[in-house]
């Protein structure tokens, strides 16, 4: 297959996107169709490229000398593009309802589908230089998402995400220069691309520069101290957040480290080091600080935000470990999380554009006046606790075999993580659940009249990320030796 397909799918998004405030759409209807056929296209060319990989990559320019904006799909770039291609028409089905009172949408999908190609472009990167201008110019596109709004909140939030999106991007680009500079390429290589040779005496100062590069890519997997932006981004409508937590920022996050590690600096340079050791002791003091913090939130969508600190940091646990069980369990929980928190953020955006609540407390009894959506919830909180059955169980127990079998000294304390992550989950989650289906024998209904579920283009997404739980947890075994031949090929 010709390669120039990938820059087509890049490429086809940001143009179709921006065109929208141009069109003279006749009526609302028309601008939907519109919207809803670009990003469907483009799902149904990814997918004929992810199915007959191209073998040659495609440079679109030369920026200088050996420098380019180039793109090539291989392994890992497959995964993660398969998840954005797969989840964003759904997601784009579900904003053309909630975002029926929100004013100002061709705007708002203008860079909502712009942004689908830019998170292509990261998948897509045949280098580091080409990974590193996509992964900056997606903090630009999501940036007027985030502030849509314009409330005071709306750009306190805008202007905390721009503080850090920056910050990381400083620190990622020193990564950047001394791979150029020391490795033999700046394409991307299974097993990295430094030259040892050169490296010399410099290994202590190229782990440094790691440390610094994984904490400025970190960022947007809202890796603590530096996650502080991600609930905070919660103003947003929620077709945005769901997309922030679990599509395009964060897992754009977590694929960059997977890059960098693995196929930049190399986990047999890293492993065993003191580098190693610095970013997994960071990897989870997050896991354990985003559940907890989710505990004590009692606002809905914020809670769900400092889980996906957590949930983040898993992917980033199974990445340092620096094995081939490690990167599959990452990888498994990259794509299961998607579906779990994508269904779950759904489900509370649904509750928000019905009702207008926001907080915990005020979920009372709405099982019985929305049960398709507390029912789809009630699945994906399983799901996130990891109930066998379910996909979260899958991922989980990955991670935790490859802990129990790498030699790090924090590989043991990390499963001890998991396990306090899974049974603090078990609590924020099911609160909302018991609180919604129980309420109490004086509860009284009529306080909720008027509400019900929302239409079938929100539940429709619903319906298919709970199929999608089920068919993961229990029909895994395909998708897991998919990947376990992808990370054995990377390490």
């Amino acid at each position: 297959m010709n390669p120039i397909i990938l820059t087509v799918t890049v490429l086809l998004p940001v143009l179709g996107g921006a065109l929208i405030p141009l069109l003279p759409f006749r009526s609302r209807r028309q601008m939907l169709i519109y919207i809803e056929t670009v990003v469907l296209i483009n799902t149904a060319l990814v997918l004929t490229a992810l199915l007959n990989r191209p073998a040659d990559g495609f440079v679109l320019f030369h920026l200088n000398g050996k420098l380019s904006i180039s793109f090539q799909l291989d392994g890992l770039g497959t995964v993660f593009a398969a998840i954005v291609s797969l989840l964003w028409p759904l997601a784009t089905l579900y904003a053309f309802e909630y975002m029926t009172h929100e004013g100002h949408e061709k705007y708002f999908f203008m860079f909502y589908t712009i942004t689908y190609g830019i998170t292509l472009g990261i998948a897509f990167a045949e280098d580091i230089v080409t990974m590193y201008c996509f992964y900056e110019i997606l903090t630009l596109v999501t940036l007027p998402l985030i502030l849509h709004t314009l409330s005071r909140e709306a750009i306190l939030a805008g202007r905390t995400y721009l503080y850090y999106s920056l910050g990381g991007a400083a620190f990622a680009f020193i990564g950047m220069i001394f791979i150029l500079n020391y490795g033999s390429t700046a394409n991307f290589s299974p097993g990295g691309v430094l030259m040892l040779a050169k490296v010399g005496d410099s290994r202590d100062l190229l782990l440094l520069i790691y440390v610094l590069c994984f904490f400025g890519f970190s960022v947007k997997a809202a890796m603590f101290p530096f996650g502080g932006w991600l609930p905070k981004a919660g103003v947003a409508p929620t077709p945005v957040t769901a997309l922030l937590h679990a599509v395009a920022v964060v897992k754009a996050g977590a694929f960059t480290l997977m890059r960098i590690t693995y196929y930049s600096f190399g986990a047999s340079f890293l492993r065993g080091t003191w580098a190693q050791t610095v970013v997994m002791v960071f990897v989870l003091i997050t896991i354990v600080y985003g559940c907890s913090r989710a505990l004590k939130e009692t606002h809905l969508k914020r809670r769900l935000a400092y889980s996906t600190m957590s949930n983040l940091s898993y992917i980033l646990f199974g990445v340092v470990l620096m094995s081939p069980l490690g990167l599959t369990g990452a990888l498994c929980h990259m794509i299961f999380h998607a579906v779990m928190k994508i269904c779950s953020f759904f489900c509370a955006g649904a509750v928000i554009y019905k009702s207008g609540r926001n907080y915990i407390h005020e979920l009372d009894g709405m099982g019985r006046k929305m049960p398709k959506v507390f029912g789809a919830f009630t699945v994906s909180a399983f799901a996130l606790m990891g109930v066998p059955g379910l996909c979260g169980f899958i991922s989980k127990w990955n991670l935790a075999k490859a802990a129990v079998d790498n030699p790090h000294p924090l590989a043991i304390p990390g499963v001890a993580a998991l396990l306090i992550s899974a049974l603090l989950t078990a609590i924020y989650m099911l609160t909302i659940v018991v609180r919604a289906f129980f309420p109490g024998k004086d509860f009284d209904y009529r306080t909720l009249d008027g509400i019900t579920d929302p239409t079938w283009r929100m539940l429709l997404p619903l319906g298919i990320f709970v199929v999608l739980m089920i068919l993961f947890g229990l029909h895994s075994a395909p998708v897991v030796s998919m990947l376990s031949k992808l990370a054995a090929a990377a390490v």
